[in-house]
């Protein structure tokens, strides 16, 4: 398991096709940070590959950041960590906005739920 910091928050990797990511508290994700976080997953890790987005801290998108974050074809499964309401409601939101891309995506209250469903599926 190794950890990487980069402009947003950090990015674990739990296994070659594995990874956690924590977007820091109060972050605004935008579209350079998505190309610097597509460009990470690209080089650290093997296709295809799942996430656990471990949404541990409140943080937002700018709509076109939005619409990109999940748009890579080498992400297999994604898994979302959420404890309370708005960040529940703002995954939705972002799940719904992208229906259209079908992503493999699913929320969950804990991480340990997360993982197991990526185990299961991956």
């Amino acid at each position: 398991m190794k950890t990487y910091k980069l402009s947003f928050g950090e990015i674990i990797i739990l296994k070659d096709n594995l990874a956690e990511v924590i977007i820091n508290e109060g972050v605004l994700l935008d579209i350079e940070m998505v190309y610097e976080y597509h460009n990470f997953l690209l080089k650290h890790l093997t296709a295809p590959f799942s996430l656990l987005i471990n949404k541990k801290y409140p943080y937002t998108y700018t709509f076109r950041a939005q619409k990109e974050i999940g748009n890579l074809e080498e992400i297999n499964l994604m898994a979302v960590t959420v404890e309370g309401f708005n960040g529940k409601k703002s995954t939705e939101f972002l799940i719904a906005l992208n229906k259209s891309n079908n992503w493999n995506i699913k929320t969950f209250s804990t991480r340990l739920e997360a993982l197991s469903w990526i185990e299961k599926h991956q």
